[in-house]
């Protein structure tokens, strides 16, 4: 029985070393696959997806013939998606669900597009900090909305996650650990909703990569 209901979260491992931080690299597992000379139906369909975020964030780029300028965005979105979903085995550490993972993730890349737009396009990136059409009285108000929103980026987007991610996990906790009290016909009733409560966790974990990395897209495409 656990002690606490947030304890599932705990990095350190009963060795007294935070070992369960290595779960992070289970998405190295899924390389040799692409080595294979004869793909398999998950690799066939992995690369459909893959396709599919490449075409779909060059055109969120704006980007036609450089080629490689959506890796980190796809690769971003697998490390995500892949850490989410083995998360929700039993006894594997959920290290999205933290927001030093979270945002060891968002604030680099935030803090890069930053340096690369007011270095390289700062006029443009003046520009954004008042919108078309904004009434002169107005515009010392805007800026100060415009940067604060721009400041609070990156740690929007790791709150995000984080919430999404131990929500579902707590759900599931905290119905399982309800289980040994109850009754046959009750205990039917709980097995089945942690059944479509996982269902739902897998989509929510699919969601929140493919968010994560649309989002940092669409943050790299305001500053070129």
């Amino acid at each position: 029985m656990m002690s606490n209901l947030f304890s599932s979260f705990d990095p350190s491992s009963s060795m007294g070393l935070s070992l369960n931080w290595a779960s992070t690299i289970l998405s190295l597992l899924i390389l040799p696959t692409i080595f294979w000379l004869i793909p398999s139906r998950i690799s066939m369909m992995w690369n459909k997806i893959l396709l599919t975020l490449n075409k779909e964030f060059k055109i969120l780029l704006n980007i036609k013939n450089n080629k490689g300028s959506t890796l980190i965005f796809i690769s971003l979105f697998t490390i995500i998606l892949i850490n989410n979903l083995t998360s929700l085995f039993p006894y594997v550490f959920s290290s999205t669900s933290h927001m030093t993972f979270n945002l060891s993730l968002a604030l680099p890349m935030w803090l890069s597009f930053m340096l690369f737009g007011w270095i390289n396009n700062y006029i443009h990136m003046f520009a954004h900090l008042v919108p078309q059409g904004t009434p002169p009285a107005l515009m010392p108000f805007m800026v100060c909305i415009e940067t604060t929103s721009n400041i609070i980026r990156p740690l929007t987007l790791a709150i995000r996650l984080t919430a999404n991610i131990m929500a579902g996990h707590l759900l599931l906790t905290l119905l399982g650990n309800s289980g040994s009290k109850l009754s046959l016909l009750v205990l039917s009733v709980l097995i089945f909703s942690q059944l479509m409560l996982f269902i739902l966790e897998s989509a929510v974990a699919m969601i929140q990569a493919y968010v994560f990395s649309i989002l940092s897209t669409l943050y790299s495409s305001e500053v070129n």
